[in-house]
């Protein structure tokens, strides 16, 4: 037998009702966490549909919408979650979708790899599952995919529902300052959109995340020292962490370019991480908590910039190419939502200043298919800052977002956390409006 997977029970009544209310094939995603010994699966999430096409319900085994579907998803995850990989629910045999599920569980990596700013790293688990329900019998095969491995072919897996699989989860956070400036291209019918030069960009800052120091509640640990030992079993855990980043060497050398613009982000963020609750390490903790500050600010930045692209092409024409702009832009807020399972677990989303909560739990609902009311989101890690200023034209800050003071251990030296910190992304630009 290949690898095991520890499912929800949940996930499995969620399989049931689809298969009660689909009379045709439907397409999902499979939510949790791996470990070099087994996966955990937390939630499931069928796949959208796709309205605007009448052709799409026609053949509703997209590749390219299920993995973008998956993109999405992936960004709404905090540390610790990932899309593990896909499902399929079906009348036919599991030996005729197999090549669908292959081809639907690398089409899935591929994109969510391609956004993502971290190194793998060399205990990061390469096998992806796929899981086929039949429709009416309700069977289930479980197989997997390494999805770096081209010419991979299926294995079996086994697969066993469980109750309360996140219930004694550990959760680790931290508010941590973030300070990143990324020139932005001068020559504007160049090869790299804006994006692929944040992109570009971000790869210095990433850096200097993962080779940060990290504290969990003021201590460094040994990579190896179990977090839960010496505590109850079966209880919930959460630590406070702080990640102690050292200065950017490239801002201490004289370097002049030419370059059409900037984006600055600067302030601080909440990240969090959850970790499966058999025998946590401090080295994992470390890298599920990095790999979320970086995915968060990430999503941001590139949420930011998409907004910038939408409201040039608006605009375009309507002000001189000439005149130097600087925007004043609300960057996202992050918005924490529990999965409603025994445990810890929460989704996220971001949201924009001028939406309402209603259009998160919209959200919620359509890529993750929660039922979520606005009184089960928390809003408060990260809230709305009012700017104070005479003129953003030539004093560049912005209004963003502030970092909810830590609720306990706030340690002081280099890495201090200011109670009122603001993620502010000033961006100035010459030429928006040429696009």
């Amino acid at each position: 037998m290949g690898r095991g997977y520890v499912v929800e029970e949940a996930v499995e009544g969620y399989l049931s009702q689809l298969c009660g209310q689909q009379a045709g094939p439907v397409t999902g995603l499979l939510i949790g966490q791996s470990s070099p010994q087994k996966d955990f699966v937390v939630m499931a999430s069928r796949t959208p549909s796709k309205e605007e096409s009448t052709a799409a319900a026609v053949n509703p085994l997209d590749k390219e919408w299920v993995s973008e579907h998956a993109r999405q998803v992936s960004r709404m995850l905090p540390g610790g979650l990932s899309v593990l990989g896909v499902f399929i629910i079906s009348d036919t045999d599991a030996k005729d979708s197999l090549t669908t599920l292959r081809q639907l569980v690398f089409a899935v990596e591929s994109l969510i790899s391609s956004e993502r700013l971290f190194k793998a790293a060399d205990d990061d688990v390469t096998e992806c599952v796929t899981l086929h329900v039949n429709l009416k019998t309700r069977k289930t095969v479980c197989r997997t995919f390494d999805v770096k491995d081209p010419k991979s072919t299926a294995k079996p897996a086994d697969w066993k529902y469980q109750s309360g699989v996140c219930s004694s989860w550990v959760t680790v956070s931290c508010c941590i300052h973030i300070d990143i400036l990324v020139p932005l291209p001068g020559n504007r019918t160049g090869p790299q959109s804006i994006e692929e030069s944040l992109k570009e960009g971000l790869k210095t800052w990433t850096h200097q995340i993962e080779s940060g120091v990290c504290l969990i509640d003021g201590k460094k640990l040994q990579q190896d020292a179990e977090l839960t030992a010496g505590q109850r079993r079966n209880v919930r855990q959460t630590y406070v962490a702080q990640l102690l980043i050292a200065p950017d060497d490239q801002r201490l050398n004289n370097v002049v370019e030419q370059c059409g613009g900037s984006v600055s982000v600067r302030g601080a963020v909440h990240s969090r991480a959850f970790l499966h609750s058999n025998k946590p390490k401090a080295k994992l903790a470390e890298k599920l908590l990095k790999r979320d500050v970086i995915s968060t600010v990430a999503t941001r930045v590139q949420m930011l910039v998409e907004e910038l692209l939408v409201t040039s092409a608006k605009d375009k024409g309507g002000s001189s190419r000439d005149k130097q702009q600087t925007e004043q832009l609300h960057l996202p807020q992050r918005i924490f939502c529990p999965v409603k399972v025994s445990g810890p677990v929460c989704v996220c989303d971001y949201q924009f200043s001028d939406e309402g909560l209603s259009e998160v739990t919209e959200r919620l609902k359509e890529m993750l298919d929660i039922e979520a009311a606005e009184g089960d989101l928390d809003s408060r890690q990260e809230m709305t800052a009012e700017i104070t200023g005479n003129d953003v034209m030539t004093e560049p800050t912005v209004e963003a977002t502030e970092a909810a003071e830590p609720r306990r251990n706030n340690y002081f030296g280099v890495a201090m956390v200011p109670a009122v910190a603001l993620l502010a992304a000033a961006v100035s630009m010459l030429y928006l409006n040429d696009f």
